[in-house]
Order: C-alpha cells, then sequence, then structure tokens
C-alpha cells in the first residue's frame, strides 16, 4: 500500500506537480497573473500545457513581465522581435493578440475597475466548486465560460474561445476542478492578492493535459 498523495491525473511531471499544487486552482485577483493566465491558455491552444510551462519563463522575460502597459505598447517591431525569439510559440496571431488583448484589458479595468472585477464577476464573485471522481468528467466549457468568451470577444480580445476560458477559469481558481480526492482540493493555499488597476492614465477539450 502506497501512501502517495493523490492529485489530479494530469500533474503527471515535475514541472506540471509543482504547477498543480501552487498555482492551479488558487483563486487569483491579480490582474497582471490574469492577464498573463490569459495569455498562456491562448498561446496553449493546439499544443501541449507542459510546452507552454517550459517556455514560461520566455513569456515572462518577452512580455515584460506581463505588464499591461508595456504590452498594449508594442509595435510591428516588437513583433518581428518576438517571432524571433524560440523562448516563446513563434505564431504571429498568437503574439499579435497577446498585444491586442492588453489593450483590451485596459479598456475592461476603465469600465470595471479591474480585470479581475470583470471576470470573476462570470462566476458570482466565489468559485464554483465541481468535485468529480475523475478529471476526466471536466467539461470543455460551460456557460459560464460561454458567457465570458462573448463579452471578452465585445472588447476585442482573440483567442478567447469558449473552451480557452473554461481552462482560464479552471486555472485561476475561479472554478475549483481538482479531483474529489485531490491533496488540493481543500487546500489552504493563499488566493493572490488583489494589485492596483492598470490604466492608461497610470491606471477542447480542457487545457490541463498532460502529453
Amino acid at each position: 500500500m502506497t501512501n502517495e498523495p493523490h492529485r489530479c491525473s494530469w500533474a503527471a511531471t515535475e514541472a506540471m506537480i509543482h504547477y498543480h499544487d501552487t498555482e492551479w486552482g488558487v483563486p487569483s485577483r491579480d490582474d497582471r497573473h490574469l492577464f498573463e493566465m490569459l495569455i498562456l491558455e491562448g498561446a496553449q491552444a493546439g499544443l501541449s500545457w507542459s510546452t507552454i510551462l517550459n517556455k514560461r519563463e520566455g513569456y515572462r522575460a518577452l512580455f515584460e513581465g506581463f505588464d499591461l502597459e508595456k504590452v498594449a505598447a508594442f509595435t510591428e517591431d516588437d513583433v518581428a522581435r518576438l517571432m524571433a525569439d524560440a523562448r516563446i510559440v513563434r505564431n504571429r496571431a498568437k503574439i499579435e493578440s497577446a498585444i491586442l488583448n492588453a489593450r483590451a484589458i485596459q479598456r475592461i479595468q476603465s469600465e470595471h475597475g479591474s480585470f479581475a472585477a470583470f471576470v470573476w464577476s462570470f462566476v458570482g464573485n466565489a468559485p464554483i466548486d465541481t468535485p468529480r471522481s475523475s478529471y476526466k468528467h471536466a467539461p470543455a466549457s460551460t456557460e459560464e465560460s460561454d458567457a465570458l468568451s462573448r463579452a471578452l470577444k465585445t472588447y476585442g480580445c482573440k483567442f478567447v474561445g469558449t473552451t480557452i476560458c473554461y481552462a482560464f477559469m479552471q486555472a485561476t481558481g475561479m472554478v475549483n476542478d481538482h479531483e474529489a480526492s485531490c491533496l488540493s482540493r481543500a487546500s489552504t493555499k493563499a488566493p493572490r492578492k488583489t494589485t492596483r488597476r492598470q490604466s492608461a492614465d497610470k491606471p477542447k477539450k480542457s487545457a490541463r493535459d498532460a502529453n
């Protein structure tokens, strides 16, 4: 008999286990982190999450730590620079979408006070708890992710289809999709704190595949 703690089945490598245990499903109200996860989830489209995790530090370096003001100010020269750097996924549409999404989130912040307030409104400002015997039973999308996807698109966001939005909701703790017996389901890990908003006036299947 083993005393090995149970984790969600997708957490199969060292990097995935660390991500699962320390970040995935932890409620986040930090606009910078929420922007990061939206971009990374979009970058994953057609790829594995492990690929994105392996490139995460590259994304952080090249996208200025996901500073909204800095990314929103990127130009065509920046796009060309990013396309030449193998530390990230060199897909022009995905790179350009990150810049468009930064600008869109700035508009959301100006109207809603923060990006966090906007996205969390789609789950009634509290995590949706969904205990399941297996992660295989998790949906690819929900009514909430459908609504979030539609709303983000009205602001001009790209790579925010409902499947990507649901993965984003899982990653940022808007949905608790840890398996019922997972060690992280009732975790006492502290939520990420809200940060001051950045503004212009200083202001699938589900994405967790283990391949």
